[in-house]
């Protein structure tokens, strides 16, 4: 049975034993006896976050050989995110303005909800506050670990661990080859054996998912939340909607030279992966599989272009933070014009990448697009509050849109460099393969 049909199988049986859990009673059982497992399966797949990045992206500048090459991979990468990014966040704008959901709320309605959100919201306004009070380059001094060691025990720390592997990936390849020949050969076969414990944690994923699904059915603290923000629900969903199945498709269809069909069973299994776990950082040794093994991008690629789509490429959050500024504007009364929209173009762009390895990313890149606008601090506070009650269903959303759009970043790169080959055959544990040969 294909993997994406097990996992759709896992998500259905996880949401149906959720809702029966909460129908008699026994939300407790999920919390202490189910969930765990599927905390197990996330913790697994950032367990081999690291070595993957590191073992791939030092096996890929290595056999490059061509530092020019490198530069060419990075210039592409950086203009196709910022593309799709500012393509997100306008067609955002377009969908909030069209449906306009914050007029559908009452006083009510709206007071109620925020009440049960305010100190969860008020946590979040304040790490975005600490945020905004460092200096224009911190992200630059963020990029650059102190320690390398240290950087490498946090997943929130991955752009300066994937900064150092560039730069020891360029002094291998600068350093004679009589002298670099074995660091290099320990890496391939390094990235090999994690290749080959990325299908060991796969085999899990359908039990993973059915532990997250559940969790989440028993965990959701009342569905009548999500009916009375539900055009706002819609807005987001919607506007993802567009983008993976519109948008992204039609980028590969059209300069990849992909199927629509084949676009979706390639990346079917970790979009399904990103659905459960919320977490593009949990989903990139499935989505780097994925686009090796079923899209045919070549490993030199996915190995640059996907690990810096994880941390810093976030259309979906960038898409969500366009409707949710504008629908709090709404709410709240407050009218903005054609330039105070183009600013949150600006600004939610600039933010996906300023903010992306901060905690709670999608509330603090909200908070500071609501700042750009002159929305008064107590407004924000409200908002939010209002919103964070749905973020945690509509983030699992989120999470595939960004899937998708690294992943179809990486195709386009591919096709653009030469590096696009057609699909091998998928690897199986009894016959293994490197996808680099091909």
């Amino acid at each position: 049975m294909p993997l994406h049909v097990r996992i759709l199988i896992g998500m259905a049986l996880g949401l149906v034993v959720g809702a029966i859990a909460v129908a008699f009673g026994g939300a407790w059982l999920i919390t202490d006896w189910v969930k765990p497992f599927g905390t197990v399966f996330i913790n697994s797949l950032k367990m081999i976050a690291v070595p993957l990045i590191v073992a791939s992206l030092v096996k890929g500048v290595s056999d490059m050989r061509d530092l020019g090459r490198l530069s060419a991979l990075g210039g592409r990468t950086v203009a196709l995110y910022l593309f799709t990014t500012v393509v997100s966040v306008s067609l955002g704008l377009v969908v909030v303005n069209v449906v306009q959901p914050g007029l559908a709320i009452d006083q009510a309605t709206r007071e109620k909800i925020q009440a049960g959100s305010a100190d969860a919201a008020a946590s979040k306004i304040e790490l975005a506050r600490q945020t905004q009070e460092q200096g224009p380059l911190q992200p630059l001094i963020d990029l650059v670990p102190e320690n390398v060691f240290a950087a490498s025990a946090s997943n929130g720390s991955m752009l300066q661990v994937i900064c150092f592997v560039l730069l020891f990936g360029v002094a291998l390849v600068l350093t004679p080859e009589e002298k670099s020949a074995p660091v290099k050969a320990f890496f391939d076969g390094l990235n090999d054996v994690v290749l080959r414990l990325i299908d060991l944690i796969m085999l899990a994923a359908p039990v993973g998912v059915f532990a997250l699904l559940a969790a989440l059915v028993a965990e959701t603290p009342s569905w009548d939340v999500f009916q009375a923000l539900m055009l706002y629900s819609l807005c987001v969903v919607l506007g993802l909607s567009l983008l993976i199945f519109g948008f992204y498709p039609a980028l590969a269809v059209l300069f990849a030279g992909k199927g629509y069909a084949e676009f979706f069973k390639a990346l079917g299994p970790a979009q399904l992966l990103a659905f459960s776990t919320s977490s593009s950082a949990a989903t990139l040794p499935a989505t780097m599989e994925r686009t090796e093994e079923h899209l045919g991008v070549d490993e030199e690629v996915t190995s640059f272009v996907l690990p810096i789509g994880a941390t810093v490429n976030m259309d979906g959050t960038s898409l969500y933070q366009a409707v949710a500024a504008v629908f709090i504007c709404q709410v709240g009364g407050i009218h903005l014009t054609l330039g105070d929209q183009l600013s949150i173009v600006l600004t939610a762009t600039l933010a996906s990448i300023g903010t992306a390895a901060v905690p709670s990313a999608g509330i603090v890149m909200l908070v500071i697009v609501l700042g750009t606008l002159r929305v008064p601090e107590e407004q924000i506070a409200q908002g939010i509050a209002l919103i964070f009650a749905v973020d945690r269903v509509l983030d699992m959303y989120r999470t595939v849109a960004n899937v998708t759009s690294d992943a179809t970043v990486a195709t386009l790169v591919a096709k653009s460099v030469g590096l696009l080959h057609e699909r091998p055959e998928e690897r199986t544990l009894e016959e293994p393969s490197n996808p680099s040969d091909e």
